[in-house]
């Protein structure tokens, strides 16, 4: 497994770096150029009413600047998940209308972070680290579905949670 970049999921904010923001500026800065300096003067006959016109220049430029705030978020969130940035960007650019990023949103794999006894990369959805076998979450000791350290009963299978070996540091957790 790649090593992924550790950004905190609690900075959302710092996901969409600066180059993206001065991007998505500049392209919504260049869409409105367009729209009201060049357009106009290649008509031949009278534009739209201008509630019109300020509706739908407002709207391109918003989808443009949107459009380059996407690829920048796709290049900050996919190495936190181990995957290929370049890839995705990619994809992202080369597919029209926003595809690329509904692909991004739908195929992406969970979050990852450390096993605190190994430091394997393990992906946050892992009951168990598969390199040394620490419990990372609380889980069911029958059905093996997460659990809160609180519950007295699994939710799933009603399997008394008592009955299983739940590790010291879980329990205090629940404490």
């Amino acid at each position: 497994m790649r090593d992924p970049e550790l950004i905190a999921v609690n900075e959302d904010a710092r996901l969409i770096p600066w180059w993206s923001i001065v991007t998505a500026i500049a392209a919504f800065v260049a869409v409105e150029y367009y729209m009201w300096g060049v357009l106009p003067s290649q008509r031949h006959h009278p534009g739209p009413p201008i509630g019109f016109k300020i509706y739908f220049n407002l709207s391109w430029g918003l989808l443009a600047a949107l459009y380059f705030l996407m690829v920048g978020y796709v290049s900050k969130d996919a190495p936190r998940r181990a995957m290929s940035a370049r890839f995705w960007m990619l994809i992202c650019f080369v597919m029209p209308g926003g595809i690329g990023a509904v692909l991004y949103f739908l195929l992406r794999q969970p979050l990852v972070s450390r096993c605190p006894a190994c430091s394997t990369f393990v992906q946050s959805d892992f009951h168990f680290c598969p390199q040394c076998d620490y419990q990372l979450t609380a889980s069911c000791g029958n059905c093996f579905r997460t659990v809160r350290a609180t519950d007295q009963f699994c939710t799933r299978c009603g399997h008394e949670l008592a009955k299983d070996k739940m590790p010291a540091r879980l329990r205090v957790m629940a404490e």
